[in-house]
């Protein structure tokens, strides 16, 4: 398992735990999407942070997407997840460049701005379940940290890393999401917080192992951990022919007849992964007779 997420509940069953490691499936976003460095760490954040929430969905076919929108030159991130944790996502603008911030550290609250993070959950129901709140700092994880406390009353400490090598590879990626449940001892409380005012940066402890669950009891040093399970996680994208064929009927028979009339074909690609898909004029033609 390259990819994946542990559950785990600590401190006698107070906290629920997510712990991720994320690098390869991060290495591979930077690569469909040739990112900057900067990007590639607003993108990798996203995609891990994501992922983790994709496992707190109940529903087998619920799907969870988080959108960080801003007035910063990356404009947006936008990522999708299964109940399995299987993500997807892109960057409005992976060309970004931007100097490092004074401790050296790339300035992902710079390349996004101010804006709102956007959590948008398909449940099965009749509409969608929308949380926002407004961008702490654009860094991500503060941002998640914030969604959860103001839009899910879910008090959580959240840490996301990407370590970006200096070949522009992801040398590391990973994080957490620790949540304190209902009537939580203030005891665990204080000591969780004192011990993540102590902790390294995830890239930081990354560096020193790879192996998550050590990871996860180095976090949680002090605490009992009890691990639940260990859950594959990887960059899916479920982009199709149909699906395509669907959104060129959807913008109806009128504007399909012009494309057929004027340029006798069509290539859409897919934000998601860079696919390209070609539809030459019959194909076009097809889906013209079912537009109408």
């Amino acid at each position: 398992m390259k990819n994946y997420v542990i559950r785990a509940m600590a401190a006698d069953k107070n906290l629920r735990v997510f712990l991720a490691v994320t690098t390869e499936l991060v290495e591979e976003a930077r690569k469909i999407h040739n990112t900057t460095p900067v990007a590639t760490a607003a993108l990798g954040r996203t995609l891990t942070g994501t992922a983790m929430m994709g496992l707190m969905l109940k529903g087998e076919k619920d799907k969870l997407s988080v959108q960080i929108k801003g007035d910063g030159p990356l404009k947006q991130v936008l990522a999708v997840s299964d109940s399995k944790g299987n993500v997807k996502g892109y960057v409005s603008n992976p060309y970004v460049e931007l100097p490092l911030k004074d401790n050296g550290k790339l300035d992902v609250g710079g390349a996004i701005g101010k804006g709102k993070i956007i959590v948008i959950k398909d449940l099965g129901l009749k509409e969608p379940y929308i949380g926002q709140h407004d961008l702490v700092s654009g860094e991500i994880a503060e941002d998640f940290t914030a969604y959860f406390a103001y839009s899910e009353q879910q008090p959580s400490a959240v840490a996301l890393g990407v370590l970006v090598d200096r070949d522009y590879s992801v040398a590391a990626a990973g994080g957490f999401i620790i949540q304190v449940l209902p009537d939580a001892d203030e005891n665990v409380i204080t000591k969780l917080e004192e011990r993540l005012n102590n902790l390294l940066p995830v890239t930081q402890i990354m560096e020193k192992t790879k192996d998550g669950e050590e990871i996860l009891r180095n976090v949680l040093e002090g605490f009992d951990v009890e691990i639940l399970d260990k859950k594959e996680v990887n960059f899916v994208c479920d982009c199709s022919v149909e699906k395509l064929e669907r959104a060129l009927i959807s913008i109806g028979a009128k504007d399909l007849k012009e494309i057929i009339e004027e340029d006798g074909e069509a290539e859409l690609t897919c934000h998601f992964c860079n696919k390209k898909y070609h539809f030459d004029k019959e194909h076009l033609q097809k889906l013209y007779k079912e537009a109408l």
